[in-house]
């Protein structure tokens, strides 16, 4: 619902003209969205067995080169940062309002994932030993 929702916005902000954004910001935004793709395709490259199910496959093992090495689950830092770009991207500030509604659903998602990988992944524990971050190096 919320990814609805940061996507029909822009369309409606635009008819309507309820935001303006300055062009900078758009452009900024745009440049963004591109380096977070890029992201998202460097951890699929890095990890075949990336997937929106949860789950341990046969064979499976820790990875933890390229961006694996600085967050644990760096394909939601690509999605989080799409997110939170693409509304100002379209040149809606409304849209960010469903944007950032999708913080705490990323971070139930990365918790539920870091348990299930825990319990499941032989080399998990371990690997959460070395990288310490889950989201935002230095942070979280």
């Amino acid at each position: 619902m919320f990814l609805i929702a940061a996507f029909v916005l822009p369309g409606l902000d635009k008819r309507w003209g309820w935001s303006s954004v300055p062009a900078w910001v758009v452009i900024l935004s745009d440049g963004l969205t591109i380096l977070a793709y890029f992201l998202f395709l460097m951890v699929m490259r890095e990890n075949s067995y990336g997937s929106r199910i949860i789950t341990v496959e046969k064979g499976q093992t820790v990875i933890q080169t390229g961006p694996y090495a600085v967050v644990r689950p760096p394909m939601y830092v690509a999605m989080l940062i799409i997110y939170l770009t693409e509304p100002l991207a379209l040149g809606s500030y409304w849209a960010m309002l469903p944007a950032l509604a999708m913080i705490p659903a990323i971070i139930a998602r990365i918790k539920h994932e870091e348990m299930t990988l825990e319990q499941n992944l032989p080399g998990y524990t371990e690997y959460c030993d070395v990288v310490k971050y889950r989201l935002l190096p230095g942070i979280w």
